[in-house]
């Protein structure tokens, strides 16, 4: 069985799909349905560490272009996106949420993925 626990990209409110000038990138995850699904996979071990970086690529495209990184789960992986510098149009952003396990004596990975379209108008 899986568990989704996330990430969840987080926005204003959910009407709010266009952005200019710097934005806030955050998403959050459930640690408890994290537990479970870890547990669904054999993997019981303590979670080292959780980094979600952010991308974004013009709607079409197959590059994603890295805008940043965060490891701070207190403030839901908080990267500053700068839309100023981006021309105007249609985005995908993509956060992909990396779960550092330890399995034993290995570190283990696990990674989920959330991706909401957007539209730059500066």
């Amino acid at each position: 069985m899986t568990y989704n626990w996330g990430p969840s990209f987080i926005v204003p409110s959910e009407t709010l799909r266009s952005f200019s000038g710097r934005i806030l990138l955050r998403e959050n995850l459930d640690r408890q349905l994290l537990k479970k699904d870890l547990e669904s996979l054999g993997l019981e071990g303590p979670v080292l560490r959780i980094t979600n970086p952010w991308y974004v690529r013009r709607t079409g495209r197959v590059t994603w272009m890295k805008v940043g990184e965060s490891d701070d789960e207190s403030a839901n992986f908080p990267v500053t996106w700068d839309t100023t510098t981006t021309g105007n149009g249609t985005y995908e952003v993509l956060g992909l949420m990396h779960v550092f396990v330890r399995d034993g004596n290995q570190e283990r990975v696990v990674a989920r993925q959330s991706t909401v379209e957007v539209a730059v108008q500066n």
